[in-house]
């Protein structure tokens, strides 16, 4: 207990205490997963805490899975009172994710830091892109196999553990193109990212198992202290991303967050 409580410094508080802040907003504001701005800010932030190795990367993305799972768990809920949750499509893709979530923690434990980083780094230049041209893709595949949608699940959940996200810059645009009306998409694909933070979180907790380089109040590639900061602060500052979603406008608010990403992306990708 006392390792635990060594880690949280008064600069340590007052930085995830903005950070928790930051996500909670931006989940609120854009409607996506807090693991894009967690992962990043987790890599640089560490080091100002003195957590400085080889696996901050992996610390970074184990972490906001953990974090992950509380959120998720809070929006499954709010979607669950309004209807908007497809849950026979929630459990046909659960599989899926599971296998590919788990899988996926088991890889990135193999890869080093800075290939991680990258892949990360191609990830939000991808995500950044399709919202600064607002791909959309509404009815493009008309019929889907059982078959088709294990597979894309478990590639979903697969590069949502090694990114540490809940998924849903992949899961809603494949709804989406399925067919399914774009609320209920976002509604089914924020249920599918308790599953993915379950799997990916676990397999990142067992990766990382006995590594003595990690530092004190982790479990495995899951540093608590910080997870517990940002789980408070998110869940309390959401509201205020959705209420500010509904006073600005939309359309600028996401290219702006549009070309954050980019921005971040481009620079962990060249390091």
């Amino acid at each position: 207990m006392t390792s635990i409580l060594s880690a949280f410094t008064v600069e340590a508080v007052l930085l995830f205490l903005l950070l928790g802040s930051l996500v909670g907003v931006i989940a609120g504001l854009f409607g996506v997963g807090g693991g894009l701005v967690i992962v990043p800010a987790l890599v640089w932030g560490l080091p100002l805490i003195g957590v400085d190795g080889n696996y901050n990367m992996h610390l970074a993305v184990g972490t906001s899975l953990a974090t992950i799972v509380i959120t998720s768990i809070s929006s499954i809920r709010a979607h669950h009172k309004r209807g908007g949750v497809i849950w026979p499509e929630f459990w046909r893709l659960t599989p899926g994710i599971l296998l590919g979530a788990w899988l996926g923690g088991v890889v990135a434990g193999m890869l080093d830091g800075l290939v991680l980083q990258r892949i990360f780094g191609i990830f939000a230049i991808s995500v950044g892109l399709r919202m600064l041209f607002s791909v959309q893709s509404t009815g493009m595949i008309r019929q889907v196999g059982v078959v088709v949608k294990s597979l894309v699940s478990l590639v979903i959940g697969l590069i949502s553990a090694i990114v540490g996200i809940g998924g849903g810059s992949m899961t809603v645009p494949f709804l989406n193109a399925t067919g399914v009306e774009m609320k209920r998409a976002v509604a089914t694909s924020s249920a599918c990212g308790l599953p993915i933070a379950l799997s990916g979180g676990a397999s990142f907790m067992l990766t990382g198992w006995g590594i003595e380089t990690l530092p004190p109040g982790s479990t495995g590639f899951i540093y608590w202290p910080v997870a517990l900061v940002i789980i408070l602060t998110s869940a309390l500052f959401a509201p205020l991303g959705a209420h500010l979603a509904h006073r600005l406008p939309g359309a600028v608010l996401k290219r702006i967050f549009a070309i954050f990403l980019l921005g971040i992306g481009t620079k962990l990708l060249v390091g």
